[in-house]
């Protein structure tokens, strides 16, 4: 049995008792009366919770909120100005306005009931009637009218069962006059068809029509778009149900708020017909979405027009025009994958996009507003695949706009300040980039007043190279700013900070970056923690306890640590010998400044405000580290200076010693110290107590090389025949070719030494010293840096006859002068160094540093000395070339010069063959 037979046979059954009360009973009856109404109410609840709708929901709540009225009274909004009325939901209910308009309340009888009067209330049980008849209870009297001129009435009046979405006499009056005449002039064809277009051949209460449901109409099996919304209201092809579930006998009528007409066109169909969205439709097809809206589905697009096409910005058009991903990203901005009717939206409600981010879809009045913009020109084009509603605006997503676009008008002041700097133009538009833009509060009238050089300097330190959206960042990560330096990342559990700054809500992600709003400037970390509190002075006598304790290392290496570090102020009261007395026991020294430090970096902001954030130190105890109003407190000591941020750690300044409050001292010497020093806790003795020791595994060991120069003492002992010792050191400065050779000739008997030395006409004088005496052991001390160079200063060639058996010596010489290499070269640390004047001195001089003296191999056999030029007598070119000349004419002669004595080699010796060697390396 459905609700209202319950109800009915309850109301019988209730007056019919009454009749036979007697005296003195009528209080057992009323209580009976009184648990069987409440039984049957219990009922109806299960029977709604069973199939109750969202519709059928609020009319429920609306009910209650209208108990006071009387039974079977519902309340209503009706929005001020406006016929419009609803059946609230709670939340418009509370804030007593519908679509941002205040809504007056109205109380009327629930669908099904009615007024009698002299009573409270709707007592009254609609009659039930036939489809024709109920249209006439239920208030729908020109749809009355028109089913009666358009012989419909017989049809709804006789057996079947129907559904009829009756158009109410305000929907009727705002159908176009000429349509309108057109249907009433021709009422057996146009006006029947019409009629019978709002029918369904079934009965179909609120509870059945599903959200999404198509249902074929009475008129040629043409479709019927209906749509349940969360918020109670049930559209037909977008037309609202003002008054549902009135049943007839022969099926049941909903009241609606508009005229339907049959739909036949896809959306992709609507836009290309009209040439009002021609720019639309080029759009589409270039991104190739045009065919997608032709798909079957359930869409709602907001449709620009041609002339919101005509308001971006041409040089912005050309560019996402030209960009695939861009455009298509834009058109998906604009649809939505369900059926959003303007008669559902009572308030501003976000959905998804096909793009992935959301809009906000509002109402404002009668009108439809997007993202709080009143732009809908036209709302509610019913297609077969969903609705169209046509805005004078084109939606812009992030997803389509340059980095710079991101930006909003709280960082308007960073936006400009990018572009008058340069920056912009820097910001190449096919790179990716991330902007961490301040806020505008943070431009303050100092920081506008400084040099604009170093304000670039600042800024190029809140532009990313990456695009790096919120999901990507992690703890630890370095970013590589726009001026080359690098930022840290740090993640906590209520915010994400980039060295300094956090960040505050509104991050974007836009097609070739993202944006960052961070609450302050960004300040990156150049120095170490030890050399911030070396600059600053004030932290002398806790470095000299660092370094007693043999902790210094842990402020200079890499790492991540929160120091709270005293100041000098902090040990004011101590003297010299208190100073000693605490860096004399070393365990107990380390256990009180390691308290001091803890693992990562908790900078203000990265704190939880308002509870106690618990730091382990590397001593091993806890830190309570308190943020309040952007302050700092640590053990209930407050922090006047905090964030000195460091490349391995963040400095906050304190003006005591920290000290854990559950560890004891075990000597009173230490103890009378410890309260001198530490006076925001009490200290406990305890006889006995010893520190334990704490292993500086976290201390990596830096190991400091001072390279020295190094001096090897390199010594060379050469021997020779005794009988001769000749010693030659030939000198080449880069304008000077000098050749010496030794060469052994085999037709003569006795072996014989010829020196010969040609000198090439050069704008500089070539310098030659020749050595001779008796037989010495020569000893060559050289002194180098690093590596012994290796110096090789004699080529020697053994004899090469010409064609007629003659010593070829003047060709050889030739070729030896047209030879690639011709300079003699010192090699010290595997450079090549040309020797300078003032080296050449010294070698001509008794040798300088560095420089090796060669000796000349000797032939075996008898010597003879063949007489050169004597330089001492050349004192022009033309002496020069004379002395050339005897050079050549004494080689070809093979004669020896008079006056030289002789002395022979050691007998036994045997001639060698004529061969060309090369010199060996030394090892």
């Amino acid at each position: 049995m459905g609700s209202l037979g319950v109800w009915q046979t309850l109301r019988a059954g209730a007056h019919w008792k009454e009749e036979v009360i007697v005296p003195g009973q009528q209080g057992k009856v009323r209580m009976k009366l009184l648990f069987v109404a409440t039984f049957v109410l219990l009922a109806l609840s299960s029977l709604d919770q069973v199939d109750s709708s969202a519709y059928d929901k609020i009319v429920s709540h609306s009910r209650i909120r209208a108990k006071t009225q009387g039974p079977n009274v519902c309340a209503l909004q009706q929005v001020m100005g406006t016929k419009k009325k609803y059946f609230s939901t709670c939340r418009n209910w509370y804030h007593g306005a519908i679509c941002g308009k205040k809504a007056t309340v109205l109380y009327e009888c629930c669908p099904g009931y009615m007024k009698l009067e002299g009573m409270r209330g709707c007592p009254a049980v609609a009659p039930i009637d036939h489809v024709f008849g109920t249209l006439g209870l239920v208030g729908a009297t020109t749809t009355q009218q028109y089913s009666d001129m358009s012989k419909l009435r017989e049809e709804i009046e006789g057996p079947g069962s129907y559904t009829m979405f009756a158009p109410s006499n305000d929907a009727w009056d705002l159908v176009d006059p000429t349509r309108r005449n057109a249907l009433v002039s021709n009422v057996n064809i146009e006006l029947y068809n019409a009629l019978r277009y709002h029918m369904v051949n079934r009965r179909l209460l609120t509870k059945d029509l599903r959200n999404g449901l198509k249902v074929k109409s009475l008129y040629d099996d043409e479709s019927l778009l209906i749509n349940h919304y969360s918020n109670g209201v049930v559209t037909v092809n977008c037309a609202r149900i003002i008054h549902g579930n009135q049943v007839a006998t022969n099926g049941v009528v909903h009241v609606i708020d508009r005229v339907i007409i049959a739909i036949g066109n896809t959306i992709q169909n609507f836009i290309e017909e009209n040439d009002e969205l021609s720019s639309l439709t080029a759009a589409a097809l270039a991104s190739g979405l045009l065919e997608k809206l032709g798909e079957p589905g359930h869409f709602t697009l907001f449709a620009p027009t041609n002339e919101a096409f005509e308001k971006i910005d041409s040089k912005v058009l050309e560019r996402i025009m030209n960009d695939k991903d861009v455009l298509q990203a834009l058109l998906k901005y604009h649809m939505l994958d369900s059926v959003q009717c303007s008669e559902a939206i009572m308030a501003g409600t976000t959905y998804e996009t096909q793009e992935g981010t959301s809009i906000e879809i509002g109402c404002d009045g009668d009108s439809l507003t997007v993202n709080g913009i009143k732009m809908v020109l036209k709302k509610d084009i019913v297609t077969s695949n969903g609705v169209i509603h046509l805005i004078d605006q084109v939606l812009m997503p992030d997803s389509a706009k340059q980095v710079l676009e991101l930006v909003g008008d709280s960082q308007s002041t960073f936006s400009d300040m990018v572009s008058e700097l340069g920056l912009a133009a820097a910001m190449k538009p096919e790179t990716e980039y991330t902007l961490l833009a301040p806020l505008n509060s943070v431009f303050t009238e100092e920081v506008m007043g400084m040099d604009q050089r170093d304000l670039r300097l600042i800024l190029e330190n809140h532009i990313v190279k990456l695009k790096l959206t919120l999901s990507q960042l992690y703890n630890g990560q370095r970013l590589e700013t726009l001026g080359g330096k690098f930022l840290r990342v740090f993640i906590y559990r209520n915010s994400v900070c980039i060295e300094n700054s956090c960040m505050v809500r509104g991050s974007k992600e836009g097609h070739n970056g993202a944006l960052h709003l961070m609450q302050t400037f960004i300040k990156p970390a150049e120095t170490t923690m030890y050399e911030i509190m070396i600059a600053d002075g004030r932290f002398k006598l806790f470095l000299s306890l660092m370094e007693a304790a043999g902790l210094t290392d842990l402020l200079r290496q890499e790492g991540t640590y929160t120091l709270f570090a005293p100041t000098d102020d902090a040990f004011a009261d101590l003297s010299e010998e208190d100073i000693t007395l605490l860096k004399r026991d070393i365990n107990a020294l380390r256990t009180i400044l390691l308290y001091h430090i803890s693992n990562g970096i908790f900078i203000n902001g990265g704190l939880e405000g308002g509870v106690t954030n618990l730091l382990k130190s590397i001593q091993g105890k806890n830190l309570q580290v308190l943020s309040v109003n952007n302050s700092i407190l640590v053990n209930s000591i407050n922090v006047p200076k905090n964030d000195l941020m460091a490349s391995n750690g963040v400095i906050h300044i304190v003006k005591t010693m920290l000290y854990p409050g559950d560890l004891p001292v075990g000597s009173q010497d230490l103890l009378v110290l410890l309260k001198r020093l530490i006076k925001y806790i009490q200290i406990k003795y305890e006889a006995g107590f010893t520190y334990t020791e704490i292993p500086l595994t976290f201390i990596k060991r830096i190991i400091t090389t001072e390279i020295k120069p190094e001096v090897h003492t390199i010594t060379q002992v050469i021997k020779s025949v005794p009988e001769v010792t000749k010693v030659t050191r030939v000198v080449e400065v880069p304008e000077v070719t000098k050749v010496t050779r030794v060469i052994e000739v085999p037709e003569i008997k006795e072996p014989v030494i010829t020196t010969v030395t040609r000198v090439i006409e050069v704008p500089e004088v070539t310098l030659t010293k020749v050595v001779e005496g008796d037989p010495i052991i020569t000893k060559v001390t050289k002194l180098i840096e690093k590596e012994a160079p290796i110096t090789k200063v004699t080529r020697v060639i053994e004899g090469i006859t010409s064609s007629d058996g003659e010593l070829d010596t003047d060709g050889e010489i030739k070729k030896i002068l047209e030879e690639e290499v011709t300079k003699v070269k010192k090699l010290l640390e595997s450079d090549v160094h040309i020797l300078e004047d003032e080296e050449i001195k010294q070698i001509l001089e008794g040798g300088g540093k560095g420089f090796t003296t060669t000796l000349h191999r000797v032939i075996p056999g008898d010597p003879q000395i063949i007489q050169g030029p004597d330089f001492s007598k050349i004192s022009s070119i033309d002496g020069i070339d004379a002395e050339s000349q005897k050079i050549t004419k004494i080689i070809k002669e093979g004669k020896a010069v008079k006056n030289l004595a002789a002395k022979r080699g050691p007998a036994g010796m045997r001639r060698r063959k004529v061969m060309r060697r090369h010199p060996k390396p030394r090892q």
